[in-house]
């Protein structure tokens, strides 16, 4: 046998592990026999446990259970996203010297742990899965990343992986890694098409859109919402179970965490019982005062239910391609990855907007971006003869917009998008702008967004300063930035008055 190389996709719910070998990436089955594993770790007494097991074991140890770790990784503790999990975490999160640390009681004592060691703790499970399934020890790893991780995301991440004894060959966006896992674009590498990568996750949604250029790609458009993803439909199923007991037994659940994290267990596995048959039944035993409960749910019922977050699912959609400056008919493919972009009325429902499409749902999505970055991997290990260019495979992009902000003439603030999120990198813009000529100095700020228009998200991140300049009582000072983002994302500015030639130039790291 060659060598093998390993893919590893680490989603905000569950993970997955692919290996490549002998001339083909395969997702490999964990020991419980599910090729995908909930990245979820319970911490007991004496022992960690992750995945499935730990899963099972929240309705009895929710507190010492940690969920959803991703989304809070490499993140100070006043960030918008850790400040949304700690709301939702049942698992108690607290403030150690700016970072979030979860903290755990095993009985004898308070553990406090970084989010990066629960991490690590799934990455260790990955790699004993691959280990396994190949007999042998390998530990070259690639390992994707959503195309908005920030640079310090990324360092944590890959620091988690090595700490579990992986040796990171690389780690490279999402979309990306589902575009090679299809061979998009390597297999007739002339030519320019557009793609659409459509992830549904299990706690969040991306939609990328993708210029594939002679091996190349390039993110001409993304969204990103973690609103809405699959928990969201499992919930809306396990509400409708929950009147269905009520109606039957004349008790309300709804108010009993126990109960409904019961219901929600069994909601969960009828949901993906019917992406594939037409009807599924919810069995649960002694769900409340001893009462069993049995329901059988069709999956136009669901559809039904779901409706209106199916569409909001969907709705993104069109504004993005009309953002990235194309029409529908100029998507030559779709390629659906994460688990919930298996439910076929989503996947009808995407057909309709693209009709002359190919989608590209093969691979099951819940698997696709293991199998990309296996792929990858195996590129990068060089002992397979993958047909890929490694250097022209991806091109690096911005993940935040990033913008200037300086004051007008009339003393409002305005501001604009030099670099808008997902720019190819290295990239160089010129930004123009006047100030009152009845001033000494002026100031240009740089901002970074999380979103299209979103203020509120706006973290500021440097400012430019000319001083000393000529005072004009009957013209404005005419100033030209020009701003450089280099490929590893950090950002070199020069300012000009053009008049008098006076300039001041700063660099500093901001999001890659």
């Amino acid at each position: 046998m060659k060598m093998a190389a390993i893919g590893v996709h680490l989603g905000g719910t569950s993970s997955c592990v692919a290996v490549y070998k002998d001339g083909r990436a395969d997702v490999v089955a964990n020991d419980s026999g599910d090729r995908v594993t909930p990245a979820i770790v319970a911490y007991r007494e004496n022992e960690k446990v992750v995945g499935l097991a730990a899963k099972q074991g929240r309705i009895r140890n929710a507190t010492n259970t940690v969920v959803k770790v991703k989304q809070i990784l490499g993140r100070c503790f006043d960030d918008p996203q850790v400040q949304k999990h700690l709301a939702e975490s049942k698992c108690s999160l607290i403030n150690k010297d700016g970072k979030p640390r979860y903290e755990i009681d095993t009985g004898e004592q308070l553990k406090v742990i970084a989010p990066e060691e629960v991490m690590q703790l799934i990455f260790e499970k990955m790699k004993e899965t691959a280990q396994s399934a190949l007999g042998s020890d390998v530990n070259n790893v690639v390992i994707t990343v959503p195309l908005d991780f920030e640079k310090n995301q990324k360092n944590v991440l890959r620091e988690a992986a090595q700490a579990a004894g992986f040796n990171v060959l690389r780690l490279i966006h999402e979309p990306a890694a589902a575009l090679l896992a299809f061979g998009v674009g390597q297999d007739a590498p002339s030519g320019k098409s557009n793609v659409l990568v459509y992830k549904l996750g299990g706690s969040s949604l991306s939609i990328t859109v993708v210029e594939v250029n002679s091996g190349m790609y390039r993110v001409l458009a993304s969204h990103a919402d973690d609103s809405i993803g699959g928990e969201c439909f499992t919930e809306t199923l396990a509400q409708y179970l929950a009147s269905e007991f009520q109606r039957l037994f004349k008790q309300n659940i709804k108010e009993s965490p126990r109960a409904m994290m019961k219901l929600i267990n069994s909601a969960e596995v009828a949901k993906h019982a019917l992406s594939t048959l037409g009807s599924a039944n919810c069995f649960v035993d002694s769900l409340h005062e001893g009462l069993d409960f049995e329901c059988a749910v069709s999956r136009a019922r669901f559809e039904s239910l779901c409706a209106t977050l199916f569409s909001q699912s969907i709705q993104p959609i069109e504004k993005l391609v009309e953002e990235a400056g194309l029409s529908q008919s100029d998507i030559s493919k779709v390629v659906l990855c994460g688990g919930s972009a298996r439910i076929p009325k989503l996947q009808q429902m995407i057909q309709d907007l693209f009709r002359d499409a190919d989608l590209l749902n093969s691979i099951p999505p819940d698997e696709v971006i293991a199998v990309g970055a296996a792929t990858e991997a195996a590129l990068l290990s060089g002992k397979e003869s993958v047909a890929l260019e490694e250097e022209a495979l991806i091109a690096e992009c911005s993940a935040r917009d990033i913008l200037a902000k300086e004051t007008d003439v009339t003393g409002s603030d305005t501001y604009t998008v030099v670099f808008p999120s997902g720019t190819p990198l290295p990239a160089r813009r010129q930004h123009a702008f006047q100030a009152p000529g009845t001033t000494p100095s002026v100031c240009l700020e740089l901002y970074q967004s999380g979103g299209k228009g979103c203020e509120a998200m706006r973290d500021k991140v440097a400012q430019v300063v000319l001083r000393d300049l000529q005072l004009k009582e009957s013209s404005n000072h005419e100033i030209l930035a020009i701003l450089t983002m280099k490929r590893d994302g950090s950002l070199h500015v020069t300012c000009t008055e053009q008049q008098t030639g006076i300039s001041e130039a700063i660099a500093i790291e901001v999001a890659s």
